[in-house]
């Protein structure tokens, strides 16, 4: 038997990501762990919300660009850190080392094992939130998380997961099977 539980959103665990901005002249960044994959085809677009209040939202929408970065579990103390303090009050661009990729004002990450820079392509306006949608112009990844073939192994990665039921930060698990494989049993089954 099921309970409902009401509107709960369980989609939870979701990747854990950092999105860095230019506001007032220097790099600031927010934990954010509500992203969103918008595609597969090109050009690649992504999604994120954040309340109206964050003090990235202004340097998005000036500069329309931005980075999202994905912590390892190595820093997690530090992800944790730039989603609680607000850059309004506190200057986040000293707590990563950083490097440049192509946009002028997508702050990249040197210790996150992999980096996004995307150009804003529309802003999706909500009474508290903004759903920004960004369109993926570079992907930087560390040598030691591409498997032979140059695509990123999340094993390596060993991204943050964040929970909202249990309000932690969790890791990834052992892969379970192989996408687009393990149904095709099923599949001829059911045909007969």
């Amino acid at each position: 038997m099921k309970r409902n539980l009401g509107p709960v959103n369980a989609l939870y665990p979701s990747l854990t990501t950092i999105i860095g901005a230019v506001v007032e002249g220097r790099p600031n960044f927010l934990a954010v762990a509500h992203v969103g994959i918008m595609n597969h085809g090109q050009p690649q677009y992504l999604s994120f919300g954040i309340n109206k209040a964050h003090h990235t939202n202004q340097g998005i929408h000036e500069h329309r660009e931005f980075s999202v970065c994905i912590p390892g579990e190595n820093l997690v103390v530090q992800t944790d850190y730039v989603g609680l303090v607000s850059g309004k009050n506190t200057d986040k661009s000293k707590v990563f080392e950083l490097f440049q990729g192509e946009l002028a004002h997508a702050p990249l990450i040197k210790g996150c094992p992999v980096c996004m820079e995307c150009r804003l392509a529309q802003v999706v306006d909500f009474e508290a939130h903004e759903v920004f949608i960004g369109e993926i112009v570079a992907t930087h990844a560390d040598e030691g998380v591409l498997t032979e073939a140059g695509k990123i192994d999340i094993a390596r990665v060993r991204p943050l997961l964040f929970d909202m039921a249990s309000v932690k930060y969790w890791s990834l698990g052992a892969e379970v099977a192989a996408c687009w494989s393990v149904g095709k049993e099923l599949k001829r089954a059911v045909r007969g």
